[in-house]
Order: structure tokens, then sequence, then C-alpha cells
């Protein structure tokens, strides 16, 4: 049985959302993730959905959090900004892996 299995597979958004965090850096809070997967995808999706899954991959120990500067305007707040840990790593390298076994399989046995 493989790491990520003991917490729980990766589910299509949460990979989606992990992808996004390297590529966004230190602007990798909850609506700049959504804008990066929608202009990179097509796919909407709402904030709650995003908070929902971060919120979720922190707790399994695959992203980390912290608070960012608050923003310009007055009374601003501070985003909270986050970043793929390396367990975090492992499991997107792992579920893509079984992702490859898997459509490997299939291809063979549609021959």
């Amino acid at each position: 049985m493989s790491s990520f299995s003991e917490k729980g597979l990766l589910g299509e958004l949460e990979q989606l959302v992990m992808l996004s965090l390297p590529a966004l850096k230190d602007d990798a809070y909850a609506v700049s993730i959504r804008d990066h997967i929608e202009e990179r995808t097509g796919i909407s999706l709402g904030r709650s959905s995003v908070y929902v899954t971060l919120d979720r991959l922190e707790r399994k120990g695959y992203v980390r959090s912290a608070l960012g500067d608050p923003t310009p305007e007055r009374g601003g707040k501070a985003k909270r900004c986050f970043e793929i840990t390396a367990a975090g790593t492992r499991a997107l390298s792992e579920a893509e892996r079984a992702l490859a076994k898997m459509r490997t399989a299939a291809s063979k046995a549609g021959r």
C-alpha cells in the first residue's frame, strides 16, 4: 500500500489545487488558485470549494499556510497563502504514477 493511501486518495480537485501552488509561488491564495485553475482548464470553481480543499490538504499535511500581508485598502485583510509540502509533492507523484499504471493497463486490455 502506498503512503498516499493511508491518508486517502487524492481527488481531482485536490490535484488541481496542489499543481497550482508552485506556479503561483508567493501569490498562492484561494482566489488566485481558483483563477489559475480556470485559466488553464476552463473549470469554473466556487471559492468555497477551493477553501474546503485547501483546508483538507492542510489537515493531511500536503500543504501549509501562512498569513500574508494585508490588502492595501483600509481595513484590508491578510491573505492566507499556501505552499505544497514535501509530503504533498510525494503524494502528487504517487497519484500520477498510479493513474499512469491504470492507463497502461486499460490500453493493453483494449487491444
